[in-house]
């Protein structure tokens, strides 16, 4: 009984990064406080998909990361597949990095983190301006890769926590 408790309550909170994704994809919070600041808006799907396909891609699967993000086009009215391809680049950056880095700290991640960010926003530019008739404002695209890259660290230092929890009951 106390190894159905324990295996139950790690599968608990291994979820919470993919419900915490589905959740920001699904309920519109954009994280965008233009009514608090003019440029202040950051990307904090793009902050949850790298972290965790760094650290430990069996939480978030492909799947679930092409899901939300078919989720949140159609919640937010963007062309269909755009940020569900947006998330699967940064993930793709994420696992390429992984791959061939040795030792995992937090500045590789957090400069690394810039391909991703950059490669995710290159795909988005370029689908926008060949398939689709929305306007384009390439300063707020710079604003929001800005500050997400800045938020990083602070995602980065909350979520280290969590990741150890979870370590700890799936070895345990």
């Amino acid at each position: 009984m106390a190894i159905l408790y324990k295996n139950l309550k790690f599968k608990i909170l291994s979820l919470g990064p993919l419900i915490l994704l589905y959740f920001l994809s699904i309920t519109e919070i954009d994280t965008h406080f233009s009514n608090y600041f003019e440029i202040l808006s950051f990307n904090l799907q793009l902050i949850i998909v790298y972290y965790w396909v760094m650290k430990d891609p069996s939480i978030l699967g492909n799947g679930h990361i092409f899901f939300a993000g078919i989720v949140n086009d159609v919640i937010m009215g963007l062309p269909l597949g755009l940020s569900a391809l947006g998330y699967l680049v940064t993930a793709l950056v994420a696992m390429y990095i992984r791959s061939v880095t040795v030792k995992i700290t937090f500045f590789t991640d957090w400069f690394t983190f810039i391909l991703a960010i950059f490669f995710s926003q290159l795909v988005n530019l370029v689908l926008i301006s060949n398939f689709s008739d929305l306007n384009i404002s390439y300063a707020i695209i710079f604003y929001n890769s800005l500050f997400t890259f800045i938020f990083y660290p602070l995602f980065w230092f909350l979520f280290g926590p969590y990741l150890t929890i979870i370590s700890r009951l799936k070895n345990d």
